[in-house]
């Protein structure tokens, strides 16, 4: 968290600056924009961190800034500032992908907290998506045969059942078996099965 950026976006002067004061005096890093289509000219720099929007703004609102980033597949998390006449549009952002959304008026620990969960939602998601690109890399690096096993595996067949279906002896299996934990670098069986299933190079069914 101690990297991350937050993306303040909002058209009034005093909240952006009230904002970016109190997320400064609480260890953060903030940018802060006075509106969306000027934070979408930043779109191909941005570093990694969090966005702060307000819901109503002039040109571009939250709810359609939300849509625009994810047609451009930015991957920030976004969490949305929302008036009390603005809660159905807030429930329209969440559902289109946002992270939070904060009733005015807030405290700054509402917001802090909001974010803190944002970021470690979506760095969870980042560790995730690296594990399945690994993932995907390893079993790329598998032999037709060892795939043959591995589909084995994930279907939940014993060894024996494995290599009846495949015409080949136990004993081929097992040495095929160890090359694939081997490959994949898993330490456990269930550990190489939650690899396999988070690819989608490998069918399950």
């Amino acid at each position: 968290m101690s990297d991350a950026v937050i993306h303040l976006i909002d058209d009034d002067d005093g909240v952006r600056h009230s904002l970016t004061f109190s997320l400064t005096a609480a260890g953060l890093a903030v940018r802060a924009y006075d509106s969306a289509l000027v934070f979408l000219e930043s779109v191909g720099s941005l570093q990694p961190g969090c966005i702060v929007s307000d819901m109503r703004m002039p040109g571009m609102d939250g709810l359609q800034l939300r849509r625009r980033l994810r047609e451009l597949r930015v991957p920030l998390p976004m969490i949305i500032m929302t008036g009390h006449a603005d809660i159905r549009m807030a429930v329209e952002a969440m559902k289109a992908g946002v992270a939070d959304f904060i009733e005015k008026p807030f405290d700054d620990a509402a917001l802090l907290a909001a974010i803190r969960d944002a970021l470690t939602q979506s760095e969870a998601t980042a560790r995730c998506e690296r594990a399945a690109q690994m993932a995907c890399a390893r079993l790329k690096a598998l032999s037709n045969r060892e795939r043959d096993v591995l589909r084995g595996l994930v279907a939940g067949l014993p060894n024996k059942s494995i290599a009846s279906e495949l015409k080949l002896s136990p004993r081929t299996v097992e040495v095929h078996r160890a090359n694939v934990m081997t490959k994949m670098g898993a330490n456990s069986l269930s550990e190489l099965v939650r690899m396999a299933i988070a690819t989608d190079i490998l069918p399950t069914g």
